[in-house]
């Protein structure tokens, strides 16, 4: 899994990376087939926003959460994350289509 940390008007520091990365780790346990993650950290008079991008096979799925604190959007957004990535692998694995060769003698 390749992650891109940046940040809009924020420095990023060694600290909010492996927490950003601490918090990914919860995705990668359910679905190992992440190929990229890009994660866009910025700030606003009103409060903090966290985005991100994760790249898997076939799809993008894309989720943003803002709050107060910056620890606390990052942690909205692993958890709607989590939930989009958890839909997407249920998805993925249900019931594959029957081949036509069996269609045909059935009918």
């Amino acid at each position: 899994m390749n992650l891109s940390v940046s940040g809009h008007q924020i420095e990023v520091t060694r600290a909010i990376r492996s927490y950003v990365q601490a918090k990914l780790h919860r995705v990668t346990r359910h679905f190992d087939h992440v190929i990229d993650v890009h994660v866009i950290l910025s700030v606003n008079k009103l409060g903090q926003k966290a985005e991100v991008t994760l790249h898997v096979r076939g799809k993008d799925l894309h989720c943003k959460s803002e709050e107060q604190d910056l620890y606390a959007a990052i942690d909205l957004l692993a958890d709607k994350l989590d939930r989009q990535v958890l839909k997407y692998k249920e998805t993925r694995q249900e019931r594959p289509h029957e081949a036509l060769k069996h269609r045909a003698t059935r009918s």
